[in-house]
């Protein structure tokens, strides 16, 4: 009677680890799974890294679903504890920002498609409604962007204050509003719009305009300035 014996990554010949494929063949040559195991680490009594890096994938389906994954959902991963969820969600953080470097400091915003651009790759795939606002200097050029709330946008959450507050501290001269819709639909609801307009009105008696509010879908968006809703 043959005994299975577990295959741990110590065991697999050289050239056949993560680590060592990657440094050999290069990072665009080792697949998901070893990418995974070589931010996992280490496996467990129970399952190699391999293994482990296999059950995540096949738990959250795709690298977007496991980019949006929350600690706890990670943890929920037999083998898979607090550290090294938060090797995994940093991994992840640090790619979103690797791909908008320094944008803040050179984006000018002329027209709604620079803002939907600067915005889409942080937000088009969130799993959850996040309420964002850009902070423009007087040459329209992007000084700050902060995430004001996530969930669903009413007007007794998003309220005008929290914003204009923060755009008086960064010296703003006109904001950007944004959010996405999950589903993909850019169309905004009733509530997008009383929001917009009670920011838009709020801007005019301060004395700093909100020139556009930008709502993300699935890689589509409407910009509401352009659609004269407000």
């Amino acid at each position: 009677m043959s005994v299975e014996v577990p295959v741990f990554v110590r065991d697999v010949a050289k050239l056949e680890r993560p680590r060592e494929r990657l440094l050999h063949f290069g990072a665009d040559n080792v697949s998901n799974q070893e990418l995974i195991s070589i931010l996992l680490g280490s496996g467990t009594r129970k399952d190699s890294v391999l293994e482990m890096s296999t059950k995540l994938l096949n738990r959250f389906e795709t690298l977007a679903n496991l980019k949006n994954a929350t600690i706890e959902e990670l943890k929920s991963i037999d083998g898979i504890g607090e550290i090294k969820a938060i090797h995994l969600l940093a991994a992840f953080e640090l790619g979103k920002r690797a791909s908008l470097p320094n944008r803040i400091e050179r984006t000018v915003v002329k027209h709604p498609d620079d803002a939907a651009e600067f915005l889409m790759p942080d937000m088009a795939q969130l799993l959850q409604e996040h309420f964002a606002v850009l902070f423009l200097n007087v040459k329209n050029e992007i000084i700050h962007k902060q995430t004001i709330f996530i969930g669903s946008l009413n007007a007794s959450i998003v309220h005008p204050r929290e914003i204009f507050r923060e755009a008086v501290k960064r010296s703003a001269a006109s904001i950007i509003c944004a959010h996405n819709h999950p589903s993909g639909n850019p169309t905004p609801s009733p509530e997008d719009i009383e929001v917009t307009k009670r920011i838009a009105e709020a801007g005019l008696i301060i004395g700093i305009d909100l020139l556009d509010h930008i709502i993300i879908g699935d890689h589509k968006y409407i910009s509401m300035k352009g659609k004269g809703f407000f």
